[in-house]
């Protein structure tokens, strides 16, 4: 998408905005409801646009609607064992099993917001130690008990020694906002990105390492105050320069 092209979606945008609040006496429509009234996707002005909906919303001139305070970890983790036990499961959740539950329940918590935890894993053993000492919880403290056994025990013929696994931490540009995030192929990485946002991104750095998820996670956090949705992030020139710093960490 060309510049010029950028341009004009954001005005027009804009424009439907206002005139959504203007029939709304004023008070601008939310994300949901302007894509049902003007059929306009996320992927239109997200992330090379605004990074966050309240962004579009005060551009247009417009108070944007104030930010949700974020859900302690203690209640997150409470979410996902009743999610468990609704679903009469005996093994940890899949994304699309916590999709499909934010989508129906506005009160559980969206997909993203279990990746403070920094994967899978690190998820797990936080449900483990949260339900430790809770008899109320041995059902699930099980499921966790089984999960990392499996993941620190050998299997039957394996070597003791466990294979490392090398994945890279990339900072990718697209229009003027960053994308941080973890992968096995930069290069493959990228394309999947290309056809799903109009402005293709551009991989400034990566950094190989034996520990994708907790580099990752050093970067989100670090950046945190910077965040938009998802993995994207609204950084300086000098936090870009900081980030190249790190070349190998394995």
């Amino acid at each position: 998408m060309s510049d010029w092209s950028v341009a004009a979606s954001k005005d027009t945008i804009l424009r439907e905005i206002k005139r959504l609040a203007a029939r709304n006496g004023g008070v601008p429509p939310g994300r949901g409801r302007f894509e049902r009234e003007t059929g306009t996707k996320q992927s239109e002005w997200y992330p090379q646009i605004w990074l966050r909906w309240s962004d579009a919303q005060a551009e247009a001139g417009y108070t944007p609607t104030q930010l949700k305070e974020k859900i302690r970890d203690e209640v997150v983790i409470e979410k996902y064992i009743a999610l468990i036990r609704e679903l009469k499961l005996k093994r940890p959740l899949v994304i699309g099993e916590i999709r499909n539950k934010a989508r129906t329940d506005k009160s559980f918590p969206a997909h993203t917001v279990f990746n403070r935890f920094g994967g899978k894993d690190k998820l797990i053993h936080a449900v483990s130690a949260y339900c430790q000492n809770k008899p109320e919880y041995e059902d699930i403290s099980a499921i966790c008990a089984a999960v990392e056994a499996s993941t620190r025990l050998p299997g039957m013929g394996e070597t003791t020694h466990a294979k490392v696994v090398v994945g890279f931490v990339y900072l990718m540009k697209s229009g003027r906002h960053y994308k941080i995030g973890r992968t096995s192929s930069v290069a493959r990485r990228g394309g999947e990105l290309t056809v799903k946002i109009p402005v293709p991104p551009k991989t400034i750095h990566s950094i190989e390492t034996d520990d994708p998820v907790g580099v990752e996670a050093y970067w989100h956090k670090r950046f945190a105050n910077k965040r938009g949705e998802g993995e994207w992030f609204e950084l300086t020139p000098e936090d870009v320069t900081a980030f190249r710093r790190w070349k190998r960490i394995v």
